[in-house]
């Protein structure tokens, strides 16, 4: 900034009333008014730079377009056109250009030709149509000749050149770089085909003493289905490249597509793991290490076959596992109701009326000793 221009905020009396832009703070304005007459043009310099580069941050934090109402506006305009051409580094509200459209709209319509002489210039765009290519650019983050044809495909008619200018106007760049997506993209696109798998280790007492147990399972994430594949003590090779055999097979009966399968690096997935589902047409996806949270559909199954069940039984072998395993999967499917798919069972069968009428009976059903609860209307 030059000396001019630090003169000029210098030389700028505070008004009779501090301005209130949609908020209060007449104290914080008034020492701010104090601090910067007494400032030297050095320092002054200094102090505006500062309160730039904090209003770009307060920015960024904002959204894209801050509501202006017609008396901030105007109070805007009233401290702003005193500046001249130093406004275009300092306003950040708005685009220069728009402020710069403000003042001209302040200073009232320009003495025109009567209305016989007048060329006809380009009709104004309706509002609803800004509204509508400013919703599409920023629920898309398309550029304009895509956000073009979704507007044709509509039955808006608009110019390439009115859709930049929109764009322009709303500080939206008009052919923005195209992303490639973050993970949680990735796995919301392909839910309906995206399976994930892992293990849980169990610690079980035996004949033998204690031994460690495995459950090797499969969670389908759009519908939140899962298949248990087995349990073993010795998830060798041969055992877990059999375990893809049968869930390739059980999510054909399932009539569930599959193109990817998320897994970590544990390194219980051997190559012919792999093998069997990549001949199935499959991709098998290992996340990052360390990176649980792009597992973490399987690690919440986890967490809750432990809440649920895991935590009170003391396991008494691999038959007995099963058994428990396949009680909860049962409860899981048929009777427990998931936040995930909106509350609803995973295996709806028939959906309830809307309002449960009363009088009405309902039942509790207990699975496992009554640690699985769920209820129905008695029949």
């Amino acid at each position: 900034m030059s000396a001019g221009s630090a003169a000029v905020y210098k030389n700028v009396v505070p008004p009779a009333e501090p301005v209130r832009l949609g908020f209060s703070m007449p104290r914080i304005l008034d020492k701010l008014w104090l601090l910067l007459a007494a400032a030297t043009d050095r320092e002054l310099t200094q102090m505006v730079e500062y309160l730039k580069e904090e209003n770009r941050i307060l920015r960024s934090k904002l959204p894209d377009r801050v509501p202006v109402t017609a008396r901030e506006k105007q109070q805007l305009v009233k401290l702003g056109r005193p500046l001249g051409a130093a406004i275009t580094d300092l306003v950040t509200i708005v685009c220069a250009r728009t402020f710069q459209r403000w003042v001209k709209e302040a200073d009232g319509p320009v003495t025109s030709k009567p209305a016989g002489d007048r060329k006809p210039g380009r009709p104004r765009t309706p509002v609803d149509v800004k509204e509508l290519v400013l919703k599409l650019a920023r629920e898309t983050g398309w550029g304009y000749t895509r956000i073009l044809g979704e507007l044709k495909k509509l039955g808006v008619t608009v110019s390439r050149s009115t859709v930049v200018n929109i764009l322009k106007e709303a500080g939206l760049d008009p052919s923005p770089e195209r992303k490639k997506g973050t993970w949680a993209d990735f796995v919301k696109r392909h839910q309906a085909t995206l399976w994930a798998s892992d293990f849980a280790g169990v610690k079980s007492f035996t004949t033998a003493g204690m031994v460690d147990l495995f459950i090797l399972f499969f969670i389908h994430i759009e519908t939140r289905r899962v298949f248990v594949a087995g349990v073993t003590a010795n998830p060798n090779a041969e055992w877990v490249t059999q375990q893809a055999r049968n869930f390739t097979m059980a999510a054909a009966e399932m009539n569930l597509g599959m193109t990817h399968l998320i897994i970590d690096h544990d390194s219980k997935y051997v190559a012919g793991f792999d093998a069997v589902l990549e001949a199935d047409g499959v991709e098998v996806k290992r996340v990052g290490p360390r990176a649980p949270n792009m597992n973490a559909h399987a690690e919440r199954f986890v967490q809750s076959l432990r809440r649920e069940l895991l935590d009170y039984f003391i396991i008494m072998g691999e038959k007995h596992l099963t058994y428990l395993l396949s009680e909860f999967s049962s409860h899981y499917h048929r009777d427990r109701p998931h936040q995930g798919i909106g509350n609803v069972l995973i295996e709806r069968g028939t959906d309830p009326p809307a309002t449960l009428p009363f009088p009405a009976k309902v039942e509790c059903r207990e699975r496992l000793g009554g640690l699985l609860k769920s209820y129905a209307r008695a029949a």
